[in-house]
């Protein structure tokens, strides 16, 4: 495991080496996290890298990256623990089949009021991506993905998780972190989280980048393509951006858009070439009608 960055820019170094590229405050962000074992807060529109940030740091920081992806009607069994109830369930038949041949009789090793006890013990305990996380001897980083999408009931679980990384199972007491992770949350803001949840949390919003910013991440990323198709693609993106699209096209469409042409052997951006490469970068059916028809005027004076 990697020491600790001692510095923002030392995170944004570390970052880079993993092919990510962070601007000054995401690299302050994480660095406080880190330092101050706070759990981060990153929200921002669909596909501008959130979720890499959390994988990037754990290649990083030689850390394990526990991923927890949330949805709809996730239960704290689900992140958590669960009990291994089939094989609980065989184990209490063998033990009570030893017991009724045993000669002991009750209170022996096969007794199943003291199996009973047993059962609920380490080796029947199911591990979820929570109690992995907090049970990690390296600190782990823990990716608590789309937040948004879980209820209000999940979100209030995760307090006690997020304040003092420890957790408590009733049959086991309490589990807390020996080393505390690096708890990355994040949302595409369908819903507004509740102040108790932001409180425990370092906040940063991750917008689209620059255009140069933009071209930077698409050259560390599909390396190898010509500087005037990256420019022109990255340019043809941000005027997608501002077009009235039901879906935006974030970055991670940006760089398979320019890897998609790279691949066709598409040097400068024409309309009728870029249509059926449409759907790298366009994910909605109206979106692809309203760009067809604008294509032309869309690449009027890009480079490239």
């Amino acid at each position: 495991m990697a020491e600790l960055p001692d510095s923002p820019a030392a995170v944004a170094e570390l970052l880079r080496g993993r092919d990510y590229l962070c601007d000054r405050g995401l690299a302050t962000v994480l660095y406080l996290g880190l330092t101050l074992d706070q759990p981060l807060l990153l929200e921002g529109e669909a596909g501008v890298g959130k979720t890499e940030v959390a994988k990037a740091a754990a290649a990083a920081l030689g850390r394990s990256l526990v991923r927890l992806q949330c949805y709809e009607g996730i239960e704290s069994g689900e992140a958590l623990y669960e009990w291994n109830y089939p094989r609980q369930l065989l184990q209490l038949r063998a033990t009570a089949d030893s017991w009724r041949d045993a000669t002991g009789g009750p209170g022996g090793p096969g007794d199943p009021d003291r199996a009973v006890d047993d059962l609920f013990g380490p080796r029947f305990l199911m591990e979820r991506p929570l109690l992995a996380a907090l049970r990690k001897g390296d600190g782990a980083v823990l990716l608590i993905d789309e937040i948004d999408r879980a209820d209000d009931a999940f979100e209030a679980f995760l307090l006690e998780i997020l304040s003092d990384f420890q957790i408590t199972i009733p049959e086991l007491g309490t589990i807390a972190a020996a080393r505390p992770p690096l708890v990355v949350l994040t949302s595409n803001r369908t819903r507004e989280l509740h102040d108790a949840l932001k409180r425990r949390c370092l906040y940063h919003w991750i917008g689209y980048p620059d255009v140069e910013r933009e071209a930077e991440i698409v050259r560390l990323r599909a390396p190898g393509l010509p500087a005037g198709l990256v420019r022109a693609v990255v340019e043809t993106v941000a005027r997608l951006r501002g077009l009235d699209l039901v879906k935006a096209p974030g970055v991670a469409e940006t760089i398979n858009w320019a890897r998609a042409l790279g691949l066709l052997g598409v040097e400068r951006l024409d309309a009728d070439e870029l249509a059926p490469t449409l759907g790298s970068v366009l994910k909605d059916r109206d979106d692809l009608l309203r760009v067809q028809e604008r294509l032309k005027t869309l690449l009027a004076d890009v480079d490239g």
